[in-house]
């Protein structure tokens, strides 16, 4: 509206000791990764997730890149992977040599079906990546009984959206093999680009360092458990740069602070379109019994994809940044050019239609929320006319 000032999609914020811990590790001379700040981060998100090992890297990409090659993947084998999500979920396994076989979500999580992972299921398979889109946990009950035949078959989860959501009590990134983490600008805990790999089964660890270490037996040498190290495997350069390490520690430092702020966000953006969804076939975010989300985003189910683009349309005249969100892989030139086979994906055809984030960041105030959802309910409104 003239005169108001644009509500961005997202928006970091300082809430600790970030520019403080940043000079810290300025000043303090270990600023590659591996330093006092890597250390001070992976304890508390091992604290929090019960991880064996917190491995930090430069992305939630990267983290994915050395689950894939952990899982040791060789011709003809195939990874299975919801067909609604970002790019790297599909690119990170197909790097490493797999066909990718896409699987179609549910309609309530909007995570991956587990009868269509059963459906998908042959011997080629060698891991599944669930997705726990908006920080809500996907069907680990549903996905653990399809896989209960198939020990040889490794859970890996992106958990990019989940980190501080539980599925009955158990931390998301606790239920697979590996699990991978986001801290980009736009998720709850941020460092501007970061990620970690959290390893959960102890046999992986050592060889997960060896990788993480550019494929040298570095962290054995550092724990004095050898004299020298040197290059042992495959591997890259993996760690994140101790300075972006200071960054997160101050942010995971204020984790509860940030959370209480996010649920503040998503609450009172559900209370208020309540009402007003039925009478605009407006679905909000389901949350299944026993699941604790992480209030990653906030997003509806337009009911059509003509009323989410005008919507959108509409809301950006507004001056607020409201988005979609995945485009399905499953019909991208590069997932037809890596996918084993093709596969049918009805689901994700529907929601990628019709779904639209609204804005949501941890300063978003109660000002900011009620005129975002003016904004919306005006549309829906002319729209309908």
């Amino acid at each position: 509206m003239a005169g108001q000032q644009p509500i961005p999609f997202n928006r970091s914020a300082l809430v600790g000791r970030e520019l403080e811990y940043v000079r810290e590790a300025m000043l303090g001379g270990h600023t590659s990764s591996g330093g006092p700040f890597s250390r001070r981060a992976s304890a508390l998100l091992a604290q929090e997730t019960g991880a064996q090992e917190v491995l930090l890297t430069t992305s939630c990409t990267s983290a994915l890149e050395l689950s894939a090659m952990l899982l040791d993947l060789q011709p003809g084998d195939t990874v299975i992977v919801p067909s609604f999500t970002f790019t790297t979920t599909a690119l990170a396994f197909a790097r490493q040599g797999a066909r990718i076989v896409f699987c179609d979500i549910e309609p309530h999580t909007l995570g991956l079906d587990p009868g269509h992972v059963a459906a998908l299921l042959e011997d080629s398979v060698r891991a599944v990546v669930p997705v726990h889109y908006a920080g809500v946990a996907c069907d680990i009950g549903g996905l653990r009984t399809a896989l209960a035949d198939r020990p040889d078959v490794s859970i890996i989860e992106d958990n990019a959206h989940g980190l501080f959501g539980r599925w009955h009590g158990r931390p998301l990134g606790s239920l697979g093999r590996m699990a991978a983490l986001s801290f980009h600008e736009t998720k709850n805990i941020v460092c501007g680009e970061g990620g970690a790999l959290l390893v959960n089964d102890g046999a992986d660890v050592d060889r997960a360092r060896v990788l993480y270490d550019k494929g040298t037996n570095r962290r054995s040498f550092l724990l004095g458990q050898v004299d020298k190290y040197s290059w042992q495997d495959t591997g890259s350069s993996f760690g994140l740069a101790d300075t972006l390490a200071a960054q997160l520690t101050a942010q995971l430092e204020r984790c509860d602070v940030i959370q209480a702020r996010r649920r503040t966000v998503f609450e009172a953006y559900a209370d208020a379109l309540a009402s007003s969804a039925p009478e605009h076939d407006l679905r909000l975010p389901v949350v299944p019994d026993g699941c604790e989300p992480a209030h990653h985003m906030f997003y509806v189910l337009a009911p059509d994809q003509q009323t989410r683009d005008a919507v959108l349309a509409a809301m950006r005249a507004d001056g607020i940044q409201s988005t979609f969100h995945y485009v399905p892989l499953h019909s991208s030139v590069a997932g037809r050019r890596f996918s084993a086979s093709t596969t049918d994906c009805p689901v994700t055809d529907d929601i990628s239609g019709r779904l639209l984030r609204l804005p949501f960041y941890n300063d978003l105030s109660a000002d900011d929320v009620e005129r975002v959802v003016a904004s919306l309910l005006r549309a829906l409104c002319h729209h309908t006319r």
